[in-house]
């Protein structure tokens, strides 16, 4: 184990960090610099993605509508509990703690956490989420996902559980979080859906004359 802040990183995550830095700053310049985009670049493919299978089930019925307008809850609240966990798990940056020569440029200032990714944690709720809404769009942002997460340890930025984790951990949130919003939402839309627009005015009665 390596120690580094308030956890202890696995020595063998050390040394894959390691040997993908050295082979990071070993690779020819138009890799590093599309690796270097893609970390971010990705992020905004996978929000695309998730906005068309969101848009392709606008059509359907409240279940498919409730999908769509629930779509980006789950990269949000994984977000959130990924910022969470750095906060209690307080693991610095592996620029910061292993010498190596990274082609991020910088290393995140102290006390900037490790542990888990958010870029990775974001990616994993998208991909998953963009699945389970669209099957053809989901198959395109799963590898997405994974290359935005490798990404973040080629840059130099994250140890390799660190992306792991966030992957994960942003899958499980969009499984679990999706269809238990979904649920609550489709009754409500298809309570408005049977209601009617006005009321129907009743007609006076009139005695003739």
């Amino acid at each position: 184990m390596v120690d580094n802040g308030s956890m202890d990183v696995p020595e063998i995550s050390a040394e894959w960090y390691r040997d993908v830095v050295d082979a990071a700053a070993g690779s020819p310049e138009p890799v590093q610099w599309f690796v270097g985009h893609a970390t971010e670049g990705v992020i905004l493919l996978l929000g695309a993605l998730l906005v068309m299978a969101a848009l392709s089930r606008r059509s359907g019925g409240p279940h498919d509508r409730a999908l769509a307008l629930i779509a980006p809850v789950p990269a949000l609240l994984a977000y959130v509990g990924s910022e969470f966990l750095k906060t209690v798990v307080d693991q610095d940056r592996p620029c910061r703690t292993i010498g190596r020569e990274i082609i991020a440029g910088a290393c995140p200032p102290p006390g900037d956490w490790s542990f888990p990714s958010n870029h990775a944690t974001i990616a994993g709720a998208l991909a998953v989420t963009t699945l389970l809404l669209s099957r053809r769009l989901g198959l395109i942002a799963l590898p997405l996902a994974a290359l935005g997460a490798f990404s973040r340890v080629f840059v130099g930025v994250h140890y390799p559980h660190d992306v792991i984790a966030g992957v994960l951990f942003g899958a499980l949130v969009a499984v679990v979080v999706t269809p238990l919003l979904a649920r609550p939402t489709s009754e409500v839309l298809r309570r408005r859906a049977n209601r009617p627009d006005s009321p129907v005015p009743k007609l006076a009665s009139r005695s003739r004359p």
